[in-house]
């Protein structure tokens, strides 16, 4: 019979040849959740032989990550901003990058109690949640145009002890808001490649990442324009909107900005120190 570490090692060699990053690293997390045990608690199996039903266990997931299907969609589940998140393919992956957009706009406006906050385009909830668990007595709005996203979306809002604060509206941007609802903050991490760009990602993402939460028309600027357009509408006076971009579409972003009525515009770095995150005030 097979041991835990044989399997291990067995898994990564495979991983290696198929060109999966970390193969290791994927190959224990992959066993470890097949086997319902913690990567601490396998170290400690090492040497314990696995039963055919606990391979068989493992088996499908490994041919899933071969294929280059995200690790975090063979697993089920991934963590953002210390919450643990329902993912599948039915919406995009959080990504840790996208923490610094909520911690931009905790930074911002912590010491105010019960905001009002709408998430454009929620995809898992992630944001939405996130916020809503930094922020005391905040209430948060949260947008999904996709069904299937929503659904999702749905799912994660009613694991959570957040369900009293987040509610969910399937529509597309600002079509979910009624005309006289204002709000202390708009959060969005909306579409933002080019095709050209989806097309260059890795097989995990243009394979299995739904491409309409990833591309947008007019060089990636076509939703985030529409917010920066239509945003002043639905907030308070002095109200701000996050925005998470790319890194080419700040000048544009700038002069957008003005011309919807901001007074204030910032752009904010990502993890490799490049402009990825837009703050406007009106």
């Amino acid at each position: 019979m097979l041991t835990v570490l044989e399997i291990i090692k067995r898994t990564t060699d495979f991983f290696a040849g198929k060109q999966i990053e970390s193969p290791r690293l994927n190959a224990e997390l992959l066993i470890g959740h097949a086997l319902g045990l913690k990567r601490m608690q396998l170290y400690l199996q090492f040497e314990r032989p696995l039963t055919e039903a606990e391979l068989e266990k493992i088996r499908p997931l490994v041919r899933r990550r071969a294929l280059h299907e995200p690790l975090q969609y063979v697993l089920g589940e991934t963590e953002f901003c210390g919450l643990k998140l329902k993912v599948d393919r039915r919406a995009l992956i959080p990504r840790p990058e996208t923490e610094l957009l909520v911690e931009n706009v905790v930074k911002e406006v912590a010491p105010r109690a019960g905001l009002r906050i709408a998430d454009l385009g929620t995809g898992t909830g992630a944001i939405a949640l996130a916020l809503a668990h930094q922020l005391a007595d905040s209430t948060v709005v949260a947008i999904e145009r996709s069904a299937e996203a929503a659904a999702l979306a749905a799912e994660n809002i009613a694991a959570s002890e957040l369900s009293g604060r987040v509610s969910l509206r399937t529509a597309s941007w600002f079509d979910g808001f009624g005309p006289d609802e204002r709000f202390d903050v708009i959060v969005s991490n909306p579409p933002y490649l080019t095709p050209t760009e989806t097309a260059e990602t890795s097989l995990e993402v243009r394979n299995f990442e739904p491409h309409a939460a990833l591309t947008a028309a007019d060089d990636g600027l076509a939703d985030l324009n529409l917010i920066v357009a239509q945003s002043p509408r639905y907030l308070n006076p002095g109200g701000m909107l996050a925005l998470e971009t790319g890194i080419a579409h700040h000048e544009r972003l700038r002069a957008a900005a003005t011309t919807a009525g901001f007074t204030r515009f910032e752009s904010r770095q990502d993890l490799t120190g490049r402009d990825r995150f837009v703050l406007a005030w009106l």
